[in-house]
């Protein structure tokens, strides 16, 4: 037994048991759900670098910027208005556990971009937390997968602080450090700028299928 609420008794949900509103992301339906060198987690572990910030809701800010037509903030209950999603992922930590079946609500990154109006020159993002301005970077075309939103829910409860609540980037595609906790803020770039992560070693992409774990 566990007193983790989060803790996965059986096996994990599949595609299939969805309703249709739900976007499935692609690595779900692989045979293999388990990228090499990782293995299946019951639990959800809570790792991090410093310190969990407390944002309150009535102080939640989340600024968009950079190469867009149109920069913007949101507040919370302006963040609650927006168009909802709900995404089905598997979820991998570059320390070699995977979360399988998490579903996850809130709201897509292409709602975003087409809200600020990206421009052509941006080829990157850069999203930054509120803890000390973490920072993690990754490519356009990463960020405005069908798959990828800015989650408040996770399994139809929100984001405890330990998890990244209020709000977290989420990118199901990549090692979960590319799914920014606290986020704060989002830019879009024409050049890449590594993060924190990956000024400390981790790779610049993530892609936990062919193990960029480590920059060489």
């Amino acid at each position: 037994m566990t007193d983790d609420p989060k803790y996965q008794p059986g096996e994990p949900d599949v595609p299939q048991t969805q309703p249709d509103d739900v976007i499935i992301s692609a690595d779900t339906r692989r045979s293999e759900r388990i990228p090499p060198g990782q293995t299946r987690t019951r639990k959800w572990p809570v790792l991090h670098y410093g310190f969990v910030p407390e944002v309150p809701l009535d102080r939640w800010k989340l600024e968009i910027g950079g190469l867009v037509d149109r920069p913007f903030s949101l507040n919370w209950e302006e963040f609650q208005q927006l168009p909802r999603v709900k995404v089905f992922a598997d979820f991998h930590c570059v320390t070699t556990w995977s979360r399988l079946g998490n579903l996850w609500e809130g709201v897509s990154a292409k709602e975003i971009m087409q809200r600020a109006g990206v421009q052509p020159e941006a080829n990157y993002v850069i999203a930054t937390g509120y803890d000390s301005g973490w920072t993690t970077n990754m490519p356009l075309a990463d960020f405005c997968a069908d798959d990828v939103l800015l989650a408040d829910l996770h399994d139809g409860e929100p984001l405890s602080a330990d998890h990244g609540g209020p709000v977290r980037l989420m990118v199901p595609l990549l090692y979960a450090w590319k799914s920014a906790k606290w986020l704060r803020r989002i830019d879009f770039v024409a050049s890449d700028k590594p993060g924190f992560w990956e000024q400390n070693g981790y790779h610049s992409h993530g892609d936990p299928w062919t193990e960029e774990r480590f920059s060489e």
